[in-house]
């Protein structure tokens, strides 16, 4: 399915060295922020109280969020739990507040406001399983990415899984570097989109390389860059149907889903746009500037032995 036909080649290769030092600089920037101001954990990482809490009818979420906002408390976190009526409350831990104090002034303020909620469970989330929480989300993470390196390895050759691995680390780091700069929650939701970028960015990359081995099948005399810029265009449709697509869902969280889902859906969209950048720009040229060649995806068949008394042999076609 197509919406549109481009009948003339894109020279994106062009202009493929202009927008990678353009990417390298982004990248710089991401990484100097990451480094400079550091991500603002949520209270998943950084440990605090957890409550519980049970209204008699369904909850307000959003009137909770601002009572509880309204004690001093910042970085809260209110969300529904099972039902509409159980609600999760997360505070950040404060220096000579015990987990108790915090509970008790939380709860007085809820019943205050309503006299039908009842507290149903309140405990401390130590630093320790923060901790925990991280390591185990970077062990994810590089097990996604060796994983994305041996697949596509095996589907094509090493330099279009370097090259695929580079622009996926590419996309990563900068959402990183945009929740750093301007400090948004860094949460176990947040680090789920980044995961979910890895595979969603990796996909466009396969789509294009497949379509580059493709076309060093049908096109024996375009060179390598007419080859990548002929395989990026005849897929901008295809980029535009499936990434508008998960776009418009993406920015229906992002718009309506609540605080709760508003920096997941951040980390998506952002993921998405410069994941569109990188496999076209950072993926495709790195593979083009590490030596791909028609050998490298399309396997001669085994050589057949010479009639010494054919006319045409050793002939070159």
């Amino acid at each position: 399915m197509e919406f549109f036909k481009i009948h003339k080649d894109i020279p994106f290769m062009r202009h493929a060295f202009i927008f990678n030092v353009i990417s390298f600089v982004t990248f710089a920037l991401a990484v100097f922020f990451l480094f400079s101001r550091g991500l603002h954990l949520s209270v998943e990482f950084t440990g605090g109280t957890v409550m519980e809490v049970s209204y008699s009818q369904p909850a307000e979420v959003e009137k909770i969020r601002t009572t509880v906002a309204g004690l001093g408390f910042t970085d809260v976190q209110v969300q529904n739990f099972g039902t509409a009526r159980d609600v999760m409350i997360r505070l950040p831990a404060q220096k000579g507040v015990s987990t108790a104090q915090q509970s008790d002034k939380v709860i007085g303020a809820l019943k205050a406001a309503d006299s039908g909620v009842t507290l149903r469970r309140t405990e401390f989330v130590g630093p320790q399983v923060g901790e925990e929480l991280a390591r185990d989300g970077l062990k994810a993470l590089a097990m996604v990415v060796i994983g994305i390196m041996v697949y596509l390895a095996f589907r094509f050759e090493w330099k279009y899984a370097v090259a695929a691995i580079i622009a996926n680390l590419h996309d990563v780091i900068i959402i990183l570097g945009f929740f750093a700069f301007f400090q948004w929650e860094f949460s176990l939701s947040v680090l789920a989109a980044v995961l979910a970028v890895l595979g969603y960015s990796v996909n466009e990359s396969v789509v294009i390389f497949d379509r580059i081995r493709e076309n060093f099948r049908r096109f024996r005399k375009m060179n390598t860059e007419q080859i990548i810029d002929n395989a990026i265009t005849s897929t901008i449709s295809r980029t535009i149907i499936t990434h508008g697509s998960t776009q418009i869902m993406v920015l229906s969280m992002l718009l309506f889903g609540g605080p709760t889902l508003f920096y997941f859906a951040l980390a998506l969209t952002i993921g998405i746009l410069f994941g569109i950048y990188s496999s076209v720009f950072v993926a495709a040229a790195i593979a083009m500037w590490l030596g791909i060649r028609r050998e490298d995806l399309v396997k001669s068949g085994p050589k057949k032995e010479e009639d010494p008394n054919d006319p045409n042999a050793g002939a070159t076609v």
